[in-house]
């Protein structure tokens, strides 16, 4: 299924860093990037989410709230979210429910891994609509953030 703007952003219930249940209808109301992302404590994941940290002011002065997912557990990503000093939640898709809504798992990853969050950025309206949708296929590639925060803008 291939989201596109204009959507409906499908919600989600997923387990953050703090081990506590965290959805996308928490934010109503709220601007937020819902980003997906591969692994943590891979290269390109850690230069994309620290990219978002160390442009957090741009993205609050957008009222942005940010949500970065991937299939790692809570416990991993508290480490990595505590190595990268990230200011926002890491949620786990443990069960990849939200990766498979938002039509961003790979079938099969590297190293025969299948199951993995393809690279993704979503940009949902307050309203719970869609204002940007990017799905990449190559995982060595980054989001067009300048597309997301001229969607948030």
């Amino acid at each position: 299924m291939t989201l596109k703007i204009g959507d409906v952003a499908p919600d989600f219930t997923l387990i953050s860093t703090e081990k506590t249940p965290v959805s996308l209808s928490d934010y109503k109301g709220k601007k937020v990037v819902v980003l997906f992302f591969p692994m943590a404590f891979t290269g390109v994941c850690t230069t994309e989410l620290c990219s978002l940290r160390d442009d957090i002011a741009t993205y609050s002065s957008l009222n942005a709230e940010i949500l970065a997912i991937s299939v790692d557990s809570p416990f991993t990503l508290g480490k990595f979210k505590e190595d990268q000093k990230l200011p926002f939640p890491l949620l786990s898709d443990f069960n990849k429910t939200a990766s498979t809504a938002y039509g961003a798992i790979y079938e099969e990853f590297v190293l025969g891994l299948k199951g993995v969050s393809k690279r993704s950025a979503f940009v949902v309206n307050a309203d719970g609509t869609l204002a940007y949708a990017e799905v990449l296929e190559s995982a060595g590639d980054l989001p067009n953030f300048d597309n997301v925060k001229a969607a948030l803008a």
